[in-house]
């Protein structure tokens, strides 16, 4: 479906969107949102279907312990740290000119083990959870058993009857290809011309079946769901609509909150916490925001980053169309070094069940990422790929922001001062050394010619 009515006209009632199509860093801050108490009521699911989701994971922890030697010592739980910004931080007020105001955090998931990404939430999740469903059902599992029984051949030879299908520019497609795999089901991976070469090597490596495509995300999404339809004993995980993979990276905001107690991080009315999340199709971020809305309630305060180039999840909440409109529509080409966020038509699960929820929705460049890919690695030494840098900029569009947002919300200077700003870091670890260094070399080049 297109915007169905020119896109000069969209631009007299919409104006921010002659700056997405001339791709330029754009913000927008929603004057929607509302109290969680009343916007929370949007989204289909409960604060129950989240504890639901962190007791199976719990259930899950001896499997994936004894599968997972990298997760031993956190007892099979997949989580990642929470580790301060301080150098980065001074670097940022220095060339934005921006207020000491609260500190800079990272949560980086770019260490989660297993497949290095925010996708080994809700992707592990939603393939534990359709495993669970099958071993019941099939008497493979009883109700109080020890699961790292499913670590073995007997398990594998059950699930080897069942296969499990997802479409995916790279992380996702990690996250359920290995996972997948590693308890016996048969896994295809349906990837989009934009994955990387070493993701399709490494799923390959696991045994996972990949299908390229020369075509974008939302071909690689509809061929997979496609084949799927046709196999009754395949499972598609269905980026773009799945509610277990929604609840499987709500999981994080409690894990979240436990992490900021233990650093003596407050977070309520008077210490808010604005979190930062980039953004492709919206799963990932829509559930991380979704958490944290249950467990910190209005104290918390969402916003979703996007290439220039895949201003998805941006336009269709700014426009109101949600998955009827794609950036196609409006001349933009979707093509970023952001592969992980390169999607051209955003979930429209997410983008309505979570329009009151979110803060505000900002566009960053590559050149940008590229920037900061090297500053991050100069500054604290983490090394992200160039997507989960799009959190950054997230702390100078709020300090800098002249929509009235802030005042909106009674978010005075002195909040700010205790404010807590967290970027999701959400994936880099296991991008092969070369490909890094030649990220860090683009990011110097960038960072030289300022």
């Amino acid at each position: 479906m297109s915007l169905e009515r020119p896109v000069h006209d969209w631009c007299q009632s919409h104006p921010l969107i002659a700056d997405l199509v001339a791709l330029r860093p754009t913000s927008w801050f929603n004057p929607r949102c509302a109290p969680s108490a009343e916007a929370l009521g949007d989204v289909p699911l409960t604060a129950q279907d989240v504890r639901e989701a962190s007791e199976r994971l719990q259930r899950f922890a001896p499997f994936i312990q004894s599968a997972f030697s990298e997760t031993t010592a956190s007892a099979g739980i997949i989580e990642s740290p929470l580790l301060p910004l301080p150098a980065l931080q001074a670097v940022l007020r220095a060339e934005h000119q921006l207020p000491e105001a609260g500190a800079l955090w990272l949560k980086a998931d770019n260490l989660l083990p297993i497949s290095g990404s925010i996708k080994a939430r809700g992707g592990i999740y939603e393939v534990l959870k359709h495993a669970e469903d099958l071993a019941l059902a099939g008497g493979l599992l009883q109700p109080g058993d020890d699961y790292a029984k499913l670590d073995s051949e007997a398990a594998r030879a059950f699930f080897a009857q069942y296969s499990i299908a997802v479409g995916s520019t790279g992380n996702l497609g990690l996250s359920i290809g290995i996972m997948s795999a590693r308890l016996g089901f048969k896994a295809t991976v349906h990837m989009s011309a934009d994955a990387r070469q070493w993701k399709k090597d490494r799923l390959r490596a696991h045994g996972v079946e990949v299908r390229e495509y020369s075509a974008d995300y939302s071909v690689a999404v509809e061929q997979g769901r496609k084949e799927a339809e046709a196999d009754p004993r395949c499972h598609f995980v269905d980026d773009e609509n799945s509610r277990n993979l929604f609840l499987g990276y709500a999981v994080a905001a409690e894990r979240l909150q436990r992490q900021m107690i233990e650093q003596g991080v407050a977070v309520d009315a008077e210490h808010p916490l604005f979190v930062y999340l980039p953004c492709g199709v919206g799963g990932g971020p829509g559930g991380v925001a979704f958490g944290l809305k249950l467990v910190f309630g209005d104290a918390v305060h969402c916003l979703f980053a996007e290439p220039t180039h895949s201003p998805c999840m941006f336009l269709g909440v700014y426009t109101g169309l949600h998955d009827e409109v794609s950036v196609y529509d409006v001349g933009i080409d979707n093509q970023t070094a952001a592969d992980g966020l390169a999607v051209g038509r955003p979930s429209g699960f997410v983008g309505r069940a979570m329009q009151r929820l979110i803060d505000g929705y900002y566009t960053v460049d590559d050149a940008t990422l590229y920037r900061l890919l090297a500053q991050m690695q100069a500054c604290e030494g983490y090394e992200l790929e160039p997507s989960a840098l799009a959190g950054v900029p997230g702390m100078v569009q709020v300090l800098h922001e002249t929509q009235g947002y802030r005042q909106r919300l009674g978010l005075d200077e002195a909040r700010m001062q205790r404010a807590t700003h967290l970027v999701w870091g959400t994936g880099g670890s296991m991008v092969p050394r070369a490909e890094m260094d030649a990220y860090l070399a683009k990011g110097r080049i960038v960072l030289a010619g300022q």
